[in-house]
């Protein structure tokens, strides 16, 4: 990205005119002439190293290169929070998470640069179709709402930031094996006004203690490195294809935004190694065995942490319906669809009052029919 106050332009060789980063392809457009230029993504050596990740631990000690810091200006969103990275010229723009009007400021904020960017690979126009099929299929959304939402929309190219986390760990863990026996009981019911006996099988657990060590190596476990989504709605729009990453280069940033993080590091390692706890308990449970198991401790030792910073490309529409905002987002690499939506009161009334009609009808129709 551009030092704070440098403007950035990509002219092209034909016309001079703004270039644009073309989804689906490594190179930048030109919308004026049709002139097409290659993005420049370096051998395969360039590749290994610009990718290559950073060391958690001075990280987060505030030791990390200056090759890997820049200089961005960013501006926060008095509504919804988020934090945009702006175009150097750009004085006043739209947010594009809740269509806030926001004012940039002049300032620079000192953060870790992107080290990967997953490219554009769905166009605007794919995004769209992606998101109305989305809405299509909407139970008790108003009826007018997938023209709205369409109706001369563009949606916004933005870059969400991620961290990306590795580690080597090792788990000594203390617990209980379940193995599952039947016994024979015997029980009375009385049949017509006569006791019978009979049998059934029942589940017991035999416990035994057990104690062992598991290992596992984490690689990309991913953060979302902002609060501007909600969480869920990130992770539905999992999963992504790492191995698209490319390493970081300002040109596939060409007519389009790019979002500050939000969380800081440390919280982003916090949140991975929830994830990460996760896995390591299924392996615990898969390695004890047995039908049941029972954790009692667990001690995790971890290594060699590393992480990076990516950008991953999302199609966003933020648009307002009878006075409320709504979100919808759109994964620019796979195409699945996240979002907010209204719902049509009357439709549920309808449905409601449908269902209690087909209720009732089943309830008559039994009545008439079934012999008493």
């Amino acid at each position: 990205m551009a030092e704070a106050g440098e403007e950035r332009f990509y002219p092209c060789d034909m016309c001079g005119a703004s270039l644009r980063f073309a989804p689906g392809q490594t190179r930048l457009a030109c919308e004026h002439c049709g002139h097409v230029q290659a993005i420049g993504a370096g051998g395969r050596a360039d590749r290994a190293r610009a990718l290559r990740e950073l060391d958690l631990d001075a990280a987060l000690k505030g030791a990390t290169p200056d090759a890997a810091m820049e200089e961005t200006r960013v501006v926060r969103c008095p509504s919804c929070g988020a934090e945009v990275v702006f175009d150097p010229a750009t004085h006043a723009r739209e947010c594009p998470f809740c269509a806030t009007p926001v004012v940039t400021d002049t300032g620079s904020h000192r953060q870790i640069k992107p080290a990967a960017v997953v490219p554009f690979r769905l166009t605007e126009r794919e995004g769209l179709e992606a998101m109305t099929a989305w809405l299509g299929r909407l139970w008790f959304a108003p009826s007018g709402l997938k023209d709205y939402a369409r109706k001369g929309r563009k949606l916004d190219g933005l870059y969400v930031p991620y961290w990306t986390f590795d580690a080597e760990t090792a788990t000594r863990y203390s617990g209980r094996r379940g193995d599952a026996y039947y016994v024979t009981e015997s029980y009375t019911v009385t049949v017509n006004g006569k006791t019978q006996h009979r049998t059934r099988q029942v589940r017991k657990i035999r416990w035994t203690s057990v104690s062992g060590r598991v290992t596992r190596a984490f690689d990309d476990v991913m953060v979302m490195a902002s609060t501007s989504l909600p969480r869920g709605y990130a992770d539905g729009l999992e999963p992504w294809d790492l191995g698209a990453l490319l390493p970081y280069a300002p040109d596939y940033l060409a007519g389009f935004r790019a979002e500050g993080y939000t969380v800081a590091l440390a919280d982003g390692w916090q949140i991975a190694r929830e994830k990460m706890d996760q896995v390591i308990e299924g392996d615990i449970r898969r390695d004890i065995g047995g039908d049941e198991q029972q954790i009692l401790s667990a001690d995790t030792r971890s290594w060699d942490e590393t992480f990076k910073h990516v950008l991953l490309p999302v199609w966003l529409a933020a648009f307002r319906y009878r006075d409320r905002s709504y979100r919808v987002i759109v994964n620019a690499q796979t195409g699945k669809v996240q979002g907010e939506r209204p719902w049509s009161a009357w439709k549920i009334a309808f449905a409601v009052v449908l269902a209690l009609a087909v209720i009732a009808g089943g309830v008559y129709l039994y009545q008439q029919y079934v012999p008493r």
